[in-house]
């Protein structure tokens, strides 16, 4: 595909702050060790998740790698098209493995007192922050395909205008309340958003495990298919979109993210306020995403 495009955006700070600026895809298709991406003729860009190949490993550096390159698709005026999608068998379920593939062990459930404490957890939110609202400021469609579990920031996928999910998908938020955390990275926006309050709290606070064809019965999910049939029927209706105008696709987004922007402005920042400041009481890290097995004043762990 022919790029009639001016000298790239220099958007980035000295730690890689994600700015929306106008971005070029020969810039950023190779940036990203966990994010890959190839562009169609016709200008559809397919975003891949991934580490290593295989299913998406998510530690803090992919969680703010992909805030940027999503600023990245954001910025990109010359797509016609997003689909969004993970890699091998999992969407997001992987959580912070150590090099060798393992697990940490023992898990480590620590409070994160005083200055150093506050600095991370202020990173770490600001990075979520700039996360969810670049998703929403990306300006094409976007079709969303689960292609495996997801226990991980489904709000992410769930962002999508279309959202197609693998018979073994599943959704789950294990990362938070049932680990000991609040819920308020965006869990508590897209959830109460797509499904209603009453489910969503139920979801968030026991760790449901919501089937695909659950997720499909509660709105969240416009169609399940088998693993191997979900990325071609994306591929299926992403090339009918691109038949219409350029304007038209962008605004048409736009409009369709204009009530979800409002709600996530309302909220956001207050659940991330919440989450934070629970977390300089009690922050779980490794372990994988297994519940609590007793309090969490109940030490010693290991």
């Amino acid at each position: 595909m022919s790029h009639n495009r001016g000298p790239a955006a220099g958007y980035r700070g000295t730690k890689g702050r994600p700015m929306v600026k106008r971005a070029r895809y020969e810039d950023y298709k190779d940036r990203y060790p966990n994010y890959g991406f190839e562009l169609s003729e016709d200008g559809i860009l397919l975003m891949r998740c991934h580490t290593g190949g295989g299913s998406l490993v998510w530690d803090w550096k992919s969680h703010d790698d992909m805030a940027d390159a999503f600023a990245d698709v954001a910025g990109d005026r010359e797509i016609k098209v997003l689909i969004h999608t993970g890699t091998g068998e999992n969407y997001n379920a992987d959580w912070g493995l150590m090099p060798d593939g393992t697990l940490p062990d023992p898990p480590i459930y620590d409070a994160m007192p005083g200055v150093r404490g506050l600095h991370k957890l202020d990173e770490k939110a600001w990075y979520n922050r700039q996360l969810q609202q670049n998703v929403l400021e990306v300006d094409v469609p976007m079709i969303s395909v689960v292609n495996g579990p997801c226990n991980i920031h489904s709000e992410v996928p769930l962002m999508g205008d279309i959202v197609l999910a693998s018979e073994d998908a599943y959704f789950q938020d294990v990362s938070h309340f049932p680990r000991g955390q609040v819920p308020g990275d965006g869990q508590h926006v897209i959830w109460s958003f797509l499904v209603g309050h009453n489910r969503a709290r139920y979801f968030l606070l026991t760790g449901k495990k919501l089937s695909a064809q659950e997720a499909k019965e509660w709105g969240a999910v416009n169609e399940v298919l088998p693993k191997d049939q979900v990325l071609d029927r994306a591929w299926e209706l992403a090339r009918e979109l691109v038949k219409r105008p350029p304007m038209v696709l962008r605004y048409t987004r736009q409009l369709f993210t204009q009530n979800l922007k409002r709600a996530y402005l309302e909220e956001l920042g207050h659940g991330l306020a919440r989450e934070t400041y629970a977390q300089q009481e009690f922050f779980p890290f490794g372990g994988g995403m297994e519940p609590l097995d007793r309090a969490w004043n109940d030490k010693p762990w290991s």
